[in-house]
């Protein structure tokens, strides 16, 4: 250890820095989003092929895992470039907003949680008006992972979250009633936006596209997703790649305020989507 701290130098240190400042920001791109199970193994490999190398000195086997290493580091590239693209735009110019925003959220006041429980209540409302008419609707609330680009497939708007406006948009054969509806920073940003599909095997037969679409982006970032179902009216929630069918006014009220529901799986011949 003293022969260590001997040999340490300043720009060691520097290095470090430099190195740690790296792993934080492409962590912070991709939290929230399934990348960040690529990450953890790719930094894991990262670790211990050092560890392999330069502490227990086993060439062979940390040539093997530095290898590893870089076709997951290219893995990454190739399979979100999207993403890193969209970080590359809007780094900077959205920085001062979320830090801001950021600092806002872990210190809310009785003022924000009746504003966050005004935004629920007006999101409930328009859910059960179209459970009622059976209208389809797609609703994507924003959390960690930026949805930015989801937004730019649409028409960008900047409204407070009303049920009326909501019920408008979704209206049946208005123009923007097939997308999705993008609500970021308790805004709605922007309708008619198009989601990747999920091809998952495991979702029942009986999902359409809209369902795909709230599982598809629920897998790949950690939004919220309430959707409608245009045949049933039944009401149902995606976040994490979990989906949970038919769920009450209540219950989805619950959920926006305090995140809690059971996840509980449902058999295809338990409920229709």
């Amino acid at each position: 250890m003293l022969e260590i701290l001997s040999t340490f130098r300043f720009k060691d240190l520097i290095d470090i820095l430099l190195v740690g400042l790296l792993m934080y920001q492409t962590y912070r791109l991709l939290k929230g989003t399934s990348g960040m199970y690529i990450f953890s193994v790719v930094l894991s490999f990262i670790i211990l092929s050092y560890l392999v190398s330069n502490i227990f000195d086993m060439k062979m086997l940390g040539a093997i895992m530095t290898q590893i290493s870089s076709v997951g580091a290219i893995l990454l590239i190739v399979l979100f470039q999207d993403e890193l693209r969209s970080f590359a735009r809007n780094l900077g110019q959205r920085q001062s907003n979320n830090i801001y925003k950021r600092i806002q959220r872990i210190f809310k006041t009785n003022k924000d949680m009746r504003h966050l429980d005004s935004n629920a209540t007006e999101i409930v409302a328009a859910a059960t008006a179209f459970a009622k008419t059976k209208t389809g609707a797609l609703i994507v609330i924003q959390n960690q992972a930026d949805l930015s680009q989801y937004c730019q497939t649409g028409e960008h708007i900047d409204a407070r979250i009303k049920a009326r406006l909501m019920e408008n948009i979704f209206f049946k054969n208005t123009p923007l009633h097939d997308g999705a509806l993008i609500i970021v920073h308790d805004r709605i940003c922007a309708v008619g936006c198009i989601l990747p599909i999920s091809h998952s095997q495991d979702l029942p037969k009986q999902f359409g596209l809209r369902h795909r679409a709230a599982m598809g982006i629920s897998e790949k970032t950690d939004a919220t997703v309430v959707v409608i179902s245009e045949e049933t009216g039944n009401i149902s929630i995606a976040e994490k790649g979990a989906f949970k069918i038919g769920v009450t006014p209540q219950e989805l009220k619950n959920f926006l305020l305090n995140g809690t529901i059971d996840w509980q799986t449902e058999t295809d011949n338990q409920k229709n989507v």
